[in-house]
């Protein structure tokens, strides 16, 4: 790799890596490849680490179009569950809260629906990387403490919902081996019980959307609770996962750039 021209890296992020762990896996492939110790490397927009899909990964003079990246339109594909909520809004939490799913019908769905389309104010996770008062959100929230987060206006392009359907019991048991040994930044916890509702999504959102706050949102917005079982994202601006690489394959393509 030239280090002037630089590299933009799609790669298809695994359930249960860390956005970091990535970036430092292909930094490790860059300077082992090219002899070069020193290499500017980063990601244009975290994934969490219960997400997959699309992250692209900006190397040497590359780094320097981050900011524009990170401004692309995102799609995300994903499946809530309705009936209960979890501290940081998906599963990598346990389960803190159950809601009464009754009320739920599809008259109720497409309102609240309509609520996220457009310009919409949201407060992120405190699970989040988001800064407040110079520290990260999610530093001061593993520690018991709230961080006060400033709700702030992002836009929701499309919104389509499917049908609810009873969920069915589902842990991170089955997840792959290597998975579940991977360490992640929290301990995982999270475990959907039978009963509750499961609904797929996709969206397409502006730079600085959580989709992990659409779902809690979307469950208030039924007088219920809602959290994550599964996020992918499949297109940050003109990249999309048909191009991107797997984990696997990083040794072998990357030296064909």
């Amino acid at each position: 790799m030239a280090e002037q021209a630089g590299l933009i890296i799609a790669v298809d992020k695994p359930w249960g890596w860390t956005s970091f762990q990535v970036v430092n896996k292909l930094k490790w492939h860059l300077r082992h490849i090219t002899g070069q110790k020193k290499i500017k490397i980063g990601h244009a927009g975290t994934l969490d680490p219960l997400a997959t899909g699309l992250l692209l990964v900006c190397a040497g003079n590359a780094t320097k179009q981050i900011e524009q990246l990170q401004t692309g339109i995102k799609v995300y594909s994903g499946t809530m569950v309705i009936g209960a909520t979890t501290p940081c809004f998906d599963m990598e939490q346990a389960i803190d809260s159950y809601y009464p799913i009754d009320q739920i019908n599809a008259q109720s769905l497409e309102k609240a629906r309509q609520l996220f389309v457009g310009e919409i104010e949201q407060v992120p996770p405190s699970f989040s990387a988001v800064k407040v008062d110079g520290q990260r959100a999610y530093l001061s929230a593993r520690d018991g403490e709230q961080p006060n987060i400033t709700s702030k206006r992002v836009t929701i392009y499309d919104f389509t919902i499917s049908e609810p359907v009873e969920s069915q019991p589902l842990s991170f048991i089955q997840q792959k081996e290597n998975d579940r040994k991977r360490e992640l930044y929290r301990n995982p916890q999270g475990f959907v019980p039978k009963g509750l509702l499961q609904m797929d999504f996709h969206i397409t959102c502006s730079k600085g959307t959580y989709i992990r706050s659409i779902a809690r949102d979307f469950g208030y917005a039924l007088n219920s609770g809602a959290f994550l079982s599964s996020l992918r994202r499949e297109r940050i601006g003109d990249y999309t996962l048909e191009n991107a690489i797997k984990i696997d394959e990083i040794e072998e393509r990357i030296k064909t750039f």
